[in-house]
């Protein structure tokens, strides 16, 4: 039998600790919906009003960042700003931003942080957003930005398209 200051005791911390288990359960997310939710932590544009748009070619890739609605301006020049950024970075094999998004076990990212010099990284400006292309001649590279790329459109879901 249990005694009424124990059962006070209990009706006390039962429905803490169910609280409890409900609050944690609110953070337990699939990757994709933890990279959508996490990205304004890397990205300065909003995910809802654009699409990360990835084409595998023969050299590497393309990125690409676009608005969904071409009046969304300043969201434009966000894109812009970023991706024009993180090609700089790539350059010289610093692929951080996308590991604090994706983890540092994404596929490609070790390779490609490991041989910038063997692959060539340039941005370009869009109507819409802007791009990063990814080239190089190696085919060991080449599967790399595959794998990256394919990673990236898993993850992204909803928010990334191959084209």
């Amino acid at each position: 039998m249990i005694s009424t200051k124990h059962k006070v005791t209990l009706l006390t911390v039962t429905p803490a600790v169910m609280l409890l288990f409900v609050h944690l359960g609110a953070f337990a997310q699939t990757k994709r919906e933890q990279v959508h939710h996490m990205s304004h932590q890397v990205m300065p544009f909003d995910m809802s009003k654009t699409i990360h748009v990835f084409k595998m070619t023969d050299s590497g890739g393309v990125q690409k960042v676009l608005v969904r609605n071409t009046e969304e301006t300043e969201q434009i020049l966000l894109i812009r700003q970023h991706l024009e950024h993180e090609a700089q970075m790539f350059k010289h094999g610093n692929y951080s931003d996308p590991t604090k998004l994706h983890g540092a076990d994404m596929p490609g990212i070790a390779k490609l942080s490991a041989n910038p010099s063997k692959v060539n990284v340039s941005y370009s400006e869009l109507p819409e957003g802007a791009q990063i292309t990814f080239e190089t001649k190696e085919l060991s590279m080449v599967t790399a930005i595959h794998r990256w790329f394919g990673a990236q459109l898993s993850e992204h879901g909803a928010d990334a398209k191959s084209e």
